[in-house]
């Protein structure tokens, strides 16, 4: 009868420091909009990082041969505050018409969506990015 207590005892011991394990070494949290993302059309990326009390984006790769104003370094993204689950909303800089929208971005699994609106909303553009390297 020891042996059974005992032998439940370390399973519960093993399942415990299983679950530790698990939680202190889970990967960032699905909620984490900051690292690497690729846009939609594959013609650059933008790297997320905190900035103040904020998120910021910057474009860290434009594919080699594109034709635009944007530059590597350029930041496109300021001032990303919080505002909802998986949300956040700020300034989105468009280099294509140097012109400096309300942002808003949303995060769902591992694709991320941003949005430049003007007009108070009433005309939006949005992109659609995936996580990389």
């Amino acid at each position: 009868m020891r042996r059974k207590e005992s032998s439940r005892a370390m399973a519960a011991g093993f399942l415990a420091l299983g679950l530790i394990t698990a939680m202190t070494t889970a990967p960032a949290r699905a909620d984490d909009a900051t690292g690497v993302w690729l846009r939609d059309t594959g013609l650059s990326k933008v790297k997320f990082a905190p900035c103040g009390g904020a998120l910021c984006g910057s474009i860290v790769w434009i594919k080699p041969g594109v034709d635009t104003p944007a530059k590597v370094g350029q930041r496109v993204f300021s001032d990303m505050k919080p505002d909802g689950a998986n949300a956040w909303s700020g300034s989105a800089f468009n280099p294509e018409d140097g012109k400096t929208y309300t942002g808003k971005m949303s995060l769902s699994g591992a694709t991320l969506t941003t949005q430049g609106c003007a007009m108070g909303g009433m005309i939006c553009k949005s992109s659609t990015w995936t996580r990389s390297n």
